[in-house]
């Protein structure tokens, strides 16, 4: 084999180094990072190289050609390096919108302040991930700003599954969280008072 490409953002050190163990030297393993919004995937990171923590994520890299990333404050300012802000992404594979939804694209696409009017990427896409900048100019992806999961490569707002429940006539209180299994996979567990 001589390329895997794994899309993750979230992939422990530890799983990493097992995969470069069982890959022959000439194999290139490289972690992708993503959004549907941006044609799947955004960022890369491949340095076997790097002294990274064990315990730790393996970094989500540095943007691809024609992708644009930038980690901001809640003031939209960017933030120094190993400073933790919301990523965002701007480039030419940024879809327009989400179709017949003008109400979210508004929310999700913003004016992008950091570039020309002659350039292409003129809107950022809020992920609504949390990264930071390590001091070789990886980025690090932290977790998430909101109730947003990911199991089995699908993204789901918990809040909405709430919601949801909570219009059942004899439920009062409901909260749906994300639970790992011991066989590695998730799953969703929703509590409920009558």
């Amino acid at each position: 084999m001589k390329l895997l490409i794994v899309g993750s953002d979230s992939w422990y050190v530890q799983e990493y180094r097992q995969f470069q163990h069982f890959l022959g030297a000439q194999t290139r393993l490289i972690n992708s990072y993503g959004v549907s919004e941006a044609t799947i995937d955004s960022s890369y990171f491949e340095n076997a190289s790097i002294k990274l923590s064990v315990d730790g994520l393996v970094p989500i890299g540095r943007p691809f050609a024609n992708t644009k990333i930038y980690i901001l404050d809640r003031n939209l300012q960017p933030v120094p390096i190993g400073v933790p802000g919301e990523l965002y992404i701007s480039g030419i594979g940024l879809t327009r919108s989400y179709l017949n939804q003008p109400e979210l694209t508004e929310q999700k696409f913003i004016r992008n302040h950091f570039s020309f009017s002659n350039e292409l990427c003129t809107r950022l896409y809020k992920t609504g991930d949390m990264t930071r900048y390590l001091s070789d100019g990886n980025i690090e992806f932290l977790g998430r700003v909101d109730y947003q999961v990911k199991i089995r490569g699908f993204r789901i707002e918990l809040g909405e599954i709430e919601s949801v429940l909570g219009q059942y006539p004899n439920v009062q209180n409901a909260v749906v969280v994300a639970r790992a299994e011991e066989n590695g996979s998730s799953g969703l567990v929703a509590y409920l008072t009558p």
